[in-house]
């Protein structure tokens, strides 16, 4: 999968997909192209790990979806960050640069 652990992966996937969506809304498969290329190509998260995730985050109201038609018969499911996800975005970008500057001090030792 990549150079990082699964559970740092899983650990920042929350405030990742969140961080996509902060400014525009996106659909499924164009998520996992932008984290491939925000990655460089080390994270390929499949349609296996993205899905659920943004179940859940939808569950926790985090997230909000609509399905917009595109083309004659085809739909795609679009997301976009509510204000709590917004919240919870601060929140966690917050606690990550408290672990960054923890390690950093660790690592000054």
């Amino acid at each position: 999968m990549s150079e990082i652990t699964k559970e740092l992966v899983a650990a920042s996937s929350r405030s990742l997909i969140l961080s996509i969506l902060r400014n525009q809304q996106s659909y499924g498969y164009e998520i996992l192209r932008t984290i491939s290329t925000l990655t460089e190509g080390r994270w390929n998260w499949t349609d296996g790990m993205i899905y659920p995730l943004l179940r859940r985050l939808e569950s926790e109201k985090l997230i909000i979806s609509h399905w917009k038609k595109v083309g004659v018969r085809r739909r795609r499911r679009y997301y976009a960050i509510t204000q709590n996800g917004r919240e919870a975005l601060e929140k966690g970008l917050k606690e990550w640069e408290i672990v960054h500057a923890t390690l950093q001090k660790a690592l000054d030792l």
